[in-house]
């Protein structure tokens, strides 16, 4: 599959890039020459994500199909597993039913952001909620009403309060954006629960800076968190998350805070693949950035171009040297360069430099509030609140979608916010578990509702008339169970210590089928040789 051009990203950069391409070349010379590789058929508007979560917006509405944004090229819908680029080529993992396919390219465009990386804090992959594409936002959306409906039975005050609290780490726009919507849903929400309505939930927002949206200053940003802590949103500030669990959110400060919904908005990392590139061709990267020139070529390569967050982009402002912040501003207007520039070097012309004068920033903190610093001058307020909306109505693509969403948030303003779950709940038949020091793991009479492994750290099981039973890592704990199916003992960690959880099904289809956990002998076999 040769192509003179790949752009290999489908976000703001890389659609943007096709589309300016798509115009440059025309509709059939565009899908012969141009391919525009990426891991979703859609282009997600990101800015709107907290919204989705809020149930403010509906996911169609900050979508736009791939396939329509960029007519006028091929799109190719795959993950990136690796580029070749001695031999002008990268292989890309089309799905389950699809074999991989090798792509070839004259020129490559690299438009490929971050990822998501929460293993910096022990438990936060586990635990942690990410909010970066929209199936995170979905999924959380349905876990925020699913912790209602469960308070709503609960009768134990603790485990009420602890589904009733939401804890948001970070406090960068995504994090700030993400507390006031969740905060206006839940407060919102919560009354038409019986059992809830003399009952407050809780939003804790964490962040480790000396004050709010560093990005846009501290007189904004502390205005954001006298704004929020207004409502009774617990605003912690110089605050670091040390560590997770399915109960717990631990400090390095000290302290802890009960929650079973913890979303995380930091925990970035740059692109593997942009790393492995750098890598073949010895360049450094800039914080995880492929470094390029002003008119987004990659230094020294005449056929290797990179454009959004993925990339080091220097950028004047008014007159001091920096690389362009990673927002979808930014790589917007990137990705316009990028097309242009790349139909200039088909056709054997300069390519121009990156010239971008920062209109402004805008944060909105639920509840007809925002912040803003447009053309140097801060709002703040419900005036905010009204250009952001205006601002990013006017940036999202496609009329249909504006009209959409400017129905939904008519609607907003009338009408209670939408507390359906169409999401159904996830069947894991494994995942991973974390616990800290004397966190419990199940309590004698708790439901078996599963088995465990110990991968690491260990556990001491507890029991009426017995003492304590210690399980270090290589330990599988399934035979403790009382005959009215429940535990018979209560599992503690003597260390932060991480588990490998099995559904009791899946687990008895490895133990009796497959005898890949423990080795039982058969009644009437011989035990095997041991070596």
């Amino acid at each position: 599959m040769p192509y003179d051009i790949v752009i290999a990203g489908g976000g703001f950069a890389g659609a943007y890039a096709a589309r300016e391409l798509a115009r440059a070349l025309g509709r059939g010379e565009g899908e012969k020459r141009v391919a525009l590789i990426s891991e979703r058929n859609v282009l997600v508007f990101q800015p709107m994500l907290a919204e989705v979560v809020g149930s403010s917006l509906q996911p169609m509405d900050v979508v736009n199909p791939l396939r329509q944004f960029c007519r006028g090229v091929s799109v190719l819908q795959g993950s990136i597993l690796r580029i070749d680029w001695a031999k002008r080529e990268l292989v890309i993992d089309g799905g389950r039913f699809t074999p991989n396919h090798t792509v070839g390219f004259k020129h490559l465009a690299l438009t490929l952001g971050s990822v998501a990386d929460l293993n910096a804090v022990p438990g936060m992959a586990e635990y942690g909620w990410p909010l970066k594409d929209l199936s995170h936002a979905l999924r959380l959306r349905a876990a925020i009403v699913n912790r209602l409906e469960e308070a709503n039975l609960a009768e134990d005050q603790e485990v009420r309060a602890r589904l009733l609290t939401f804890v948001v780490v970070g406090g960068g726009y995504t994090g700030v954006e993400t507390a006031g919507q969740v905060y206006d849903f839940i407060r919102e929400a919560h009354r038409f629960y019986a059992s809830l309505r003399g009952v407050r939930p809780k939003v804790v927002l964490v962040h480790a800076g000396p004050h709010l949206l560093p990005e846009i200053g501290p007189g904004l940003g502390g205005y954001a968190e006298r704004l929020l802590a207004g409502r009774g949103v617990d605003v912690r500030l110089r605050t670091h998350v040390s560590a997770m669990t399915a109960r717990q959110v631990f400090f390095a400060e000290g302290g802890t805070v009960e929650a079973h919904t913890i979303i995380t908005t930091v925990g970035n990392a740059p692109n593997p693949v942009v790393l492995d590139l750098c890598r073949q061709l010895g360049l450094e990267a800039v914080k995880g950035r492929i470094p390029v020139d002003e008119t987004l070529r990659v230094r020294g390569q005449e056929q290797l171009w990179a454009a959004g967050d993925g990339a080091a982009v220097p950028w004047t402002d008014r007159g001091e040297q920096k690389l362009s912040p990673p927002t979808a501003q930014f790589a917007l207007r990137h990705g316009i360069l990028l097309g242009r520039n790349l139909a200039a070097a088909l056709q054997e012309k300069p390519p121009r430099p990156f010239r971008y004068r920062n209109r402004g920033q805008l944060a909105n903190i639920g509840r007809h509030a925002a912040v803003a610093e447009v053309c140097g001058l801060q709002f703040k307020g419900f005036i905010a609140w009204w250009m952001w909306r205006t601002i990013y109505l006017a940036k999202l693509p496609g009329a249909m979608r504006r009209l959409r969403v400017t129905i939904d948030w008519t609607f907003d303003l009338i009408f209670p916010r939408d507390i359906s779950v169409l999401l159904p709940r996830p069947d894991e038949v494994m995942r991973s578990a974390h616990l800290e020091k004397d966190e419990v793991l199940f309590a004698a009479g708790d439901p078996c509702r599963a088995y465990f492994y110990v991968r690491q750290g260990s556990l001491a099981l507890e029991g009426p008339g017995r003492g304590p039973t210690f399980l270090g890592a290589g330990s599988v704990i399934d035979q403790e169970t009382g005959g009215d199916g429940t535990w018979a003992v209560t599992a503690r960690a003597t260390a932060p210590t991480d588990v490998v959880v099995f559904r009791s099904a899946f687990f008895r289809l490895l133990r009796q089928d497959l005898r890949l956990v423990r080795r039982e002998p058969v009644p009437g076999e011989k035990p095997p040789a041991v070596s």
